[in-house]
C-alpha cells in the first residue's frame, strides 16, 4: 500500500468512525430510551415520508408507528407481559417490522422464526424460547402444524390472513384498538437492557440457537449502520434478505429508518429479478449475504447490470473469488463488507472497500476495540495455552481464533455478551483466563488473520478447517480454488473421517453445469496449480444442489455424516487414485478397501 493510498484509507476510517460514534454513543447514555421511543420520534420527525414498501403494501413513518401501537395494545390486552415471548412466523413484508416493534413497546419479546423450518426444527425454535403465543401468516400455517407434535406446551396461535382454521385472526383483532401512542398508564417501565427480539443462529451445524437482542443492541445496529453507510433521506435501500435474520430484519430497515429514507422489501430473494427490481424502485443501496452475490453473478449479462443508481452495498460473507468479478461487472463504487455476530461483541467494517478484507482496526485505535486473534489448535479445536495457562496473540499474517473481551462496563455496553436463551450454549462461547487471570472473552468460532495495516481476513469456521497428512486445510481456500474452474456452479468442501487414518480427508461436493462435460484431467491440473497436495480433495461428490440455510449459508452436517459411503450416497462419487493421481469412480469395493486400510490415500 502506497503512502497516499494509506493516508486515504486512514481518513476514510476516521470519518466513518467519527460518524458512527456520534450516532451510537447517545444510545448508551439514555438508559430508558427504548426502540419504541425511537420509532415514535421518527414518526414526528419524518411524518408521511415512505418508510417501508413492497409490491402490495406500504407504511409511512407515521403509519409504521400507528401500526406498531395496534400490536402493542393487542399484546397488553392478551396478557403479554414484560419478558413474555411471542413467536413470529411470517414472510417478508412491511407488517413484519410493525409487529415486533409493537410488541417491544410493552416489554414483550418477539422470536423471529425462520420461515423455511418445519417439523422438529421448527418445534425446537419455538420451544427453546418458551413462546407464550405465535403469530403465523396464513400461508405458513401448514408449516406450523407440522411442528405441533413436538410442542408439549404449545403457544396460543393467532393467524394473520384468511385461513380455514378456527384460530383467531390477529389482523381482525387489531380493529378493536386505537392507533395513537400509548398513554402513560399503558406504558411499561423499560430500559435499553431489556430484551427486544430473539434472532436465531443459522443452524449450519445443528439446531438453531436463539440469541438475545436487547433494546440497546437493536438501536446500536440501526444507528451504527446508518452512520457507516452515511445514509440520507434520499436513499432507498433494497432488502431481499429474510427479515427473520439480522441483515434483512434489522440492518436494512434500520439504515433507512434512521435517516428518513425508504426500505424496499421483497418477499424473497431472486437472482434474476435482483437488478430489475433495484432499477424499477430506483434503489441507491442494498444489503447482501455473500452467497447472494455469487447467485447474482451467475445470471446472464443484462442491460440492467449497469443502469442502476446504487452507490454502495453493505453485507458480509463475500467470498474472495466473487469480490472483484461482482464489483467490476456491476460497476459498484463501494462495497462495505463487515464482520459481526448477532449475539457477539466483535464487529468491524471494511470502510474503504479493500478487496477480500472483512474489516479493519488500525493500530492507533486498537485499544478501544478489544478484539484479538489467538493461537488455535486445529486438531483439538481449542485455543493454545502456554505453560502459564494463558493464551498468546498470533503474529500478523498467521491464522487463529478471533475473540472479543466481555466487559461489564456501563460505558462500553457493546462489549457485553447477551448470550442465548440456552445457558449451556452461552457458556460454550465464553473463554476465561485468556491474557490474565479473571478476564473473560467471547469466542467467535471463526479463524482469522490480520495484516500489518490492521485489515482482518476470514480464514475458516472452526470445525470446517481440518488436518490431513499433518497439515491444516482451510476449506475456504479449497473452495476458492474449485469455484473458478469452468462448469462448476457451486461447491462445498469439508473433511471426512477415514478409518485408521489421523485427521480427516478432504471432500468436495460439486454442482456442475449439466450442459457441459466435466473434464477430470483438466480439473486435476487446475487443482495442482492452486493447491498443495495435502489440500487437494481426496473425494468428489457430484450433486444436483447443495443445501443452504435461509440466509444462504451452506449446511454441511449431512454431507459430513454421509462421508464417502456409496451405500448411503446416491450421487456419483470419485476418489483421487493414489498411483495415477487421477480422479476415478468410487464404488462399494474401493470404498471398502479404503475403509479397511488396504488402499493407501
Amino acid at each position: 500500500m502506497g503512502v497516499f493510498e494509506r493516508i486515504g484509507s486512514e481518513l476514510t476510517f476516521l470519518r466513518g468512525l467519527v460518524r458512527t460514534l456520534r450516532r451510537t454513543m447517545p444510545v448508551a447514555r439514555n438508559k430508558t430510551h427504548t426502540l419504541g421511543d425511537l420509532i415514535e420520534e421518527l414518526a414526528v420527525r419524518f411524518g408521511d415520508r415512505l418508510a417501508l414498501t413492497d409490491d402490495t403494501e406500504s407504511l409511512t413513518y407515521v403509519g409504521l408507528n400507528a401500526r406498531a401501537n395496534l400490536y402493542a395494545r393487542w399484546a397488553l390486552h392478551h396478557g403479554i407481559r414484560k419478558g413474555d415471548v411471542v413467536a413470529l412466523l411470517m414472510p417478508n413484508r412491511p407488517e413484519y417490522l410493525a409487529i415486533w416493534i409493537g410488541i417491544a413497546k410493552v416489554g414483550g419479546v418477539t422470536a423471529l422464526i425462520n420461515t423455511s423450518l418445519t417439523g422438529a426444527s421448527l418445534a425446537h425454535s419455538i420451544r427453546i424460547v418458551g413462546a407464550k403465543a405465535i403469530i403465523v401468516a396464513a400461508p405458513l400455517l401448514e408449516r406450523y402444524e407440522s411442528a405441533a407434535p413436538g410442542l408439549v406446551d404449545p403457544p396460543a396461535v393467532l393467524v394473520h390472513g384468511a385461513s380455514p382454521t378456527a384460530h383467531p385472526r390477529i389482523d381482525h383483532l387489531l380493529d378493536s384498538y386505537a392507533s395513537h401512542n400509548l398513554s402513560q398508564t399503558e406504558r411499561v417501565p423499560l430500559t435499553i437492557n431489556d430484551r427486544c427480539i430473539f434472532v436465531y443462529t443459522s443452524g449450519t451445524t445443528g439446531m438453531p440457537k436463539a440469541a438475545n437482542i436487547n433494546h440497546y443492541r437493536v438501536q446500536l445496529i440501526m444507528h451504527g449502520f446508518a452512520a457507516v453507510t452515511n445514509a440520507t433521506a434520499s436513499d432507498r435501500i433494497y432488502d431481499s434478505l429474510p427479515m427473520y435474520h439480522t441483515n434483512g430484519g434489522v440492518i436494512a430497515p434500520g439504515i433507512a429508518l434512521m435517516s428518513g429514507g425508504t426500505c424496499v422489501i421483497r418477499d424473497r430473494f431472486s437472482a434474476r429479478e435482483f437488478w430489475p427490481d433495484i432499477v424499477r424502485h430506483e434503489c441507491t443501496m442494498f444489503v447482501y449475504i455473500g452467497e447472494l452475490c455469487r447467485y447474482i453473478l451467475d445470471t446472464p449479462p443484462s442491460p440492467v447490470d449497469r443502469t442502476h443508481r446504487v452507490r454502495l452495498c453493505v453485507g458480509n460473507g463475500l467470498r474472495p473469488d466473487v469480490w472483484r468479478p461482482f464489483r467490476d461487472r456491476f460497476g459498484l463504487k463501494q462495497i462495505i463488507e463487515f464482520y459481526a455476530a448477532t449475539e457477539g461483541n466483535c464487529s468491524m467494517f471494511n470502510l474503504d472497500s479493500k478487496p477480500e478484507a472483512v474489516g479493519r482496526v488500525p493500530r492507533w485505535i486498537a485499544s478501544r476495540f478489544p478484539i484479538r486473534i489467538v493461537d488455535f489448535d486445529i486438531a483439538t479445536e481449542q485455543v493454545v495455552r502456554g505453560p502459564d495457562g494463558l493464551c498468546r496473540e498470533t503474529p500478523n499474517g498467521m491464522p487463529g481464533e478471533l475473540i472479543g473481551e466481555i466487559l461489564d462496563d456501563p460505558a462500553k455496553p457493546g462489549n457485553r455478551f447477551e448470550g442465548y436463551s440456552d445457558q449451556s450454549a452461552s457458556d460454550a462461547k465464553i473463554l476465561r483466563d485468556v491474557f490474565r487471570k479473571g478476564d473473560v472473552w467471547f469466542r467467535t468460532g471463526d479463524l482469522m488473520r490480520k495484516d500489518n495495516q490492521g485489515y482482518f481476513y476470514f480464514v475458516d469456521r472452526i470445525g470446517d478447517t481440518f488436518r490431513w497428512k499433518g497439515e491444516n486445510v482451510a476449506t475456504s481456500e479449497v473452495m476458492e480454488a474449485i469455484a473458478v474452474f469452468p462448469s462448476v456452479k457451486d461447491v462445498s468442501v469439508y473433511g471426512v473421517k477415514v478409518p485408521g487414518r489421523d485427521g480427516r480427508a478432504g471432500m468436495a461436493s460439486l454442482v456442475v453445469d449439466p450442459s457441459a462435460s466435466f473434464d477430470f484431467a483438466a480439473f486435476r491440473a487446475h487443482l495442482k496449480q492452486r493447491l498443495p497436495d495435502y489440500a487437494t480433495p481426496v473425494f468428489l461428490r457430484f450433486a444436483d444442489h447443495l443445501d443452504v440455510t435461509g440466509t444462504f449459508k451452506q449446511r454441511k452436517i449431512d454431507l459430513v455424516r454421509e462421508g464417502f459411503d456409496p451405500c448411503v450416497i446416491g450421487d456419483p462419487l470419485y476418489y483421487l487414485e493414489p498411483d495415477s493421481k487421477s480422479f476415478q469412480p468410487l464404488d462399494i469395493e474401493q470404498a471398502g478397501r479404503i475403509s479397511a486400510g488396504t488402499m493407501r490415500l
